[in-house]
């Protein structure tokens, strides 16, 4: 395993992925990615695919046999006993796929996993860091509506489904807000970046001079 896992979360809208990739692309860092884990996972053919098909047939499939990801979507919106049996069924999955990835890093001093799920799954003990990207409802509301085409009710409604990210907020080692300006963003993760390194020996680029945000 790495030197130091640090797990990035945060809510449906947050921004935890762009502050990934900005904080993996600045300190050239290997970055696991969890929903992708996740859709491989869904794949026809995969693990995943065959755990959804045995439990439930084709209700979320298309005609080609390939996930109907709009229709499970709003499906876990609306009934959360759906959404804890999918955890169920994926969680197990991808913590082992996630855990093979890391030991394939074993030789890195620090390794950055976005997990959406974190705390929710119970897998704090699988990072030594948790980091969560936080931002306010109505930031959240705004992103979702114009990322997902959808209107603000469908928006509230998928934020409502999750952990409330204040609380989340609350659990965390470490705090990013990015419900402003993304330079502001951008900064806080710099400055995380290199705390986190300095407490590890890490070697890292300062790059600030040359970031393009500033």
């Amino acid at each position: 395993m790495a030197g130091m896992v640090v797990g990035i979360s945060g809510g449906i809208g947050s921004g935890k992925s762009r502050v990934s990739r900005f904080w993996a692309g600045h300190f050239s860092l290997p970055l696991i990615d969890l929903d992708a884990i996740c859709r491989d996972l869904l794949q026809p053919g995969q693990e995943g695919w065959r755990a959804l098909q045995a439990a439930f047939g084709n209700r979320y499939f298309a005609a080609n046999g390939s996930l109907d990801r709009a229709a499970l979507r709003r499906a876990i919106f609306a009934d959360h006993g759906l959404r804890r049996q999918l955890d169920d069924l994926l969680h197990p999955l991808a913590r082992r796929a996630m855990r093979r990835a890391l030991a394939a890093q074993a030789a890195t001093a620090t390794v950055l996993v976005e997990i959406p799920l974190l705390l929710e799954a119970g897998w704090r003990n699988d990072v030594d860091r948790v980091v969560v990207v936080y931002a306010g409802p109505g930031v959240r509301c705004r992103r979702i509506m114009a990322r997902d085409r959808v209107d603000r009710r469908q928006a509230l409604q998928a934020i409502a489904s999750q952990m409330r990210l204040a609380d989340k907020a609350l659990m965390a080692d470490h705090v990013l807000d990015n419900s402003g300006a993304w330079a502001d963003t951008c900064l806080q993760v710099i400055h995380l970046g290199r705390l986190l390194a300095d407490s590890t020996g890490d070697a890292f680029p300062r790059r600030g001079a040359d970031v393009g945000f500033l």
